[in-house]
């Protein structure tokens, strides 16, 4: 069967590749492959930042936001013959450690964990894969192909959740947040905030496009530049990971206010910041920078709560290119009003 294969690390390598037939390891049910989402993260495998192929194998299937169709499904496992699922990307690592022995394999101490098509493991970008019923997410049929969307929306799900812990360490009532970064992540955290009843302002570059009309069309400020910001922001929900952002913005941060740092910059980059004044503000202000990444399992269901309460005319902008399987290392080359692009793994 064919799939979206790549060699971690070496950037001229993705490919249509002819793999074997999902073995019965990965799982019980066996899907057939709708649409996978591509990332950063994609890019990042064939830079070498990250990736690491399966045992025994030399190359990786990648493809970590999913959306499939369960073509069997065994008895009591809760899925049926035409459901539409979604895979959970991470699985917890074999010691396990005490956080991936409690279903917080977002949190794994070692390191040993395994992703579905970034580290270890193959990923969904295939004509038919396998997965186990304790890391298949049902897919409501209301949703159809935007359950593609549920992967990444969970990351933002979990991003909030953190801040929410972070807040009650003390008194906590959120009225303003800024978003850095219009990109998927980015417009996804301003649904979430704005589902959640915030005011919302999101930062980024691009001036026109796409960007700025979704913003909008949820109720956010759209701005260019930082200085246009005129509220002071009780939270940041920062999706670029570009250094000097991350330090302009934390020194915005207000008493008890929490920057969630959900994005990675693609590469290095110095910074020439004042750190020590950065340091007297935060603790002066009770401050808090924290790191978040991948999601568990419960984050995957808040996802679908998040997406079926939203707009689905607005949903479907924000997938603004499909490519064929058939195609797919064009998914890869960045379009200007580009922001999900979606492999279709059927055609």
């Amino acid at each position: 069967m064919r799939a979206m294969t790549v060699i971690p690390g070496k950037s001229d390598s993705a490919r249509v590749g002819a793999v074997a037939e999902p073995p019965a390891a990965d799982g019980s049910i066996l899907v057939q492959g709708l649409l996978t989402g591509i990332c950063g993260t994609d890019l990042e495998l064939l830079s070498g930042a990250l990736g690491r192929v399966p045992p025994g194998s030399d190359q990786l299937v990648i493809g970590h936001e999913s959306l499939g169709q369960v073509l069997e499904a065994p008895a009591g496992s809760g899925f049926a013959t035409g459901d539409l699922v979604a895979g959970v990307v991470r699985r917890p690592d074999p010691v396990p450690c005490p956080a991936c022995a409690r279903g917080e394999w977002d949190f794994c101490r070692n390191g040993q964990y395994t992703e579905r098509g970034i580290n270890g493991m193959d990923g969904y970008g295939a004509e038919r894969w396998r997965v186990d019923p304790y890391f298949a997410v049902p897919v409501p049929p209301a949703l159809d192909q935007l359950g593609v969307l549920v992967e990444p929306t969970s990351i933002l799900a979990k991003a909030f959740e953190q801040v929410d812990q972070v807040g009650a360490r003390s008194w906590f009532d959120p009225k303003h947040v800024l978003v850095t970064g219009a990109g998927p992540i980015g417009l996804l955290a301003t649904l979430i905030a704005r589902q959640r009843g915030y005011d919302v302002h999101v930062l980024d570059r691009v001036t026109d496009g796409p960007k700025p009309e979704l913003v909008r069309a949820l109720g956010g400020t759209y701005l260019t530049d930082l200085q246009q910001l005129a509220v002071v922001p009780d939270v940041v929900i920062e999706a670029t990971g570009v250094g000097q952002v991350v330090f302009d913005c934390a020194n915005l941060l207000p008493p008890a206010g929490v920057m969630c740092l959900a994005g990675i910059h693609p590469g290095p980059a110095t910074v020439d910041v004042q750190l020590d004044a950065l340091v007297r503000q935060l603790v002066i202000r009770n401050a808090v920078l924290v790191g978040t990444v991948n999601a568990a399992k419960r984050h995957y269901a808040d996802a679908v709560d998040v997406l079926l309460k939203a707009d689905r005319a607005w949903l479907e902008r924000l997938v603004t290119r499909t490519v064929p399987l058939s195609d797919w290392p064009g998914a890869l080359v960045r379009e200007p009003d580009d922001i999900k692009v979606v492999v279709d793994l059927r055609g």
